[in-house]
């Protein structure tokens, strides 16, 4: 393993950043970056499967690297789904494909009557159902994102609006790849804690490279790492190695591994478009960045006490009057959708963000809001020049 590392060059840098941060490479939409990757296949493969435990495909059509999170997140669901019901009919569609031969062409409305069979009993689709059929539309339509169908004729939006609406549909076949393998049979897994416990450090085998895995995932898939406690073994392994992981991040990526009392992330010192980050092109970022203002000054001004893990917890109520004092401080500059929004829909988008990028958690039970270390991370307000400006604009 050590000796493949010794032949890393920068084209084998940007294979590891850009399968990080893609489901997979397609030899036929990207050809010459298919052949770098595969170029670098032997380095790159034994990197992942050493340092974080993943698993690089390399088929003649296309590299996927095989991903999974230690601990799931709400970010972690599928970008344009809504409900559950669109998790189970995609669930539902992916199992219909299992029967579709590669190139294999189908229909819509084939697809409609199949998915009744094969949705679970308890339930039922219906198709005179509007949501229903929105549910179906956004999974089609991610499922050609994600290039798990090939559309040949017709347009899956109309059948949003219109029952009768028909589409021709051919199977790849990447959609054979899609889906994660297991060592074990997924119908003896009952909740969530099966699938993650297949990586179980109590087993006693290898618990020292375990370790390290869990914890370079951790770093690499998420947006921070926050310690447990005390005794928190993931969190002690990024103290006690922490010189090896920073030279690890640096040698192998283009990020810088920062290290806090009890918080760990992974930044960059200037913007690719190769890699999602914080602060993003969004509007809302930019309230985070203010918000974050604005929390510290209520906090030293209230002399507001941290949590053990540094955490600051706020009800609703006061997470909303920040919220609103944010925007009468800042909104002058904000986009249009933002200076119109009601305090309710600003107070859940900014909530959301803050939960998506793991700067704040809410506790189900009672409602309050944690204000995570990370939050501390940011800050942002705007110039003097513009204050001085907007303060000259409001005098009569």
């Amino acid at each position: 393993m050590e000796a493949r590392l010794r032949d890393f060059d920068e084209i084998a840098k940007e294979g590891i950043q850009y399968v990080l941060e893609n489901f997979w490479v397609l030899r036929e939409k990207q050809p010459e970056l298919y052949q770098q990757i595969r170029s670098r296949e032997s380095i790159i493969k034994g990197f992942f499967l050493d340092k974080m435990g993943l698993n690089l495909i390399v088929h003649r059509q296309f590299i996927k690297l095989e991903k999974f999170p230690v601990e799931p997140k709400p970010w972690m669901g599928m970008e344009g789904f809504l409900t559950t019901r669109d998790y189970v009919v995609f669930a539902s569609f992916m199992a219909f494909l299992e029967g579709k031969s590669v190139d294999e062409q189908f229909l819509l409305s084939d697809l409609c009557e199949e998915l009744k069979t094969i949705y679970p009993s308890h339930q039922e689709l219906d198709w005179t159902h509007y949501e229903h059929r929105k549910s179906l539309v956004r999974v089609l339509q991610v499922a050609g994102e994600l290039d798990l169908v090939k559309t040949v004729d017709g347009d899956i939006s109309d059948f949003g609006f219109f029952e009768s609406s028909e589409v021709l549909y051919e199977v790849p076949l990447v959609s054979r790849y899609f889906l994660r393998s297991f060592p074990k049979d997924l119908t003896g897994f009952n909740t969530i804690n099966d699938f993650l416990e297949i990586d179980d450090l109590t087993s006693g085998e290898q618990i020292g490279v375990k370790r390290r895995q869990r914890v370079y995932r951790q770093l690499f898939l998420t947006p921070v790492a926050y310690s447990k406690g005390s005794n928190d073994p993931d969190f002690l392994y990024l103290r006690n190695f922490r010189n090896r992981i920073r030279e690890d991040v640096e040698k192998y990526t283009d990020f810088r591994f920062e290290l806090f009392r009890n918080t760990a992330l992974l930044t960059v010192a200037e913007k690719r478009m190769l890699h999602t980050l914080f602060p993003d092109n969004r509007a809302i970022s930019d309230i985070v960045l203010q918000f974050a203002k604005v929390v510290r000054e209520e906090q030293a001004r209230e002399d507001i006490p941290l949590q053990y893990d540094g955490s600051l917890c706020v009800t609703p109520v006061d997470f909303a009057l920040w919220v609103d004092q944010c925007a009468k401080l800042y909104s002058s500059g904000w986009s249009k959708q933002y200076r119109e929004a009601t305090p309710k829909e600003l107070v859940d988008d900014l909530l959301a963000t803050l939960v998506d990028w793991q700067m704040a958690e809410v506790d189900e039970h009672t409602g309050v809001i944690a204000l995570q270390p990370l939050l501390a991370r940011t800050i942002g307000s705007y110039s003097a020049d513009y204050l001085k400006k907007g303060e000259g604009d409001n005098e009569p």
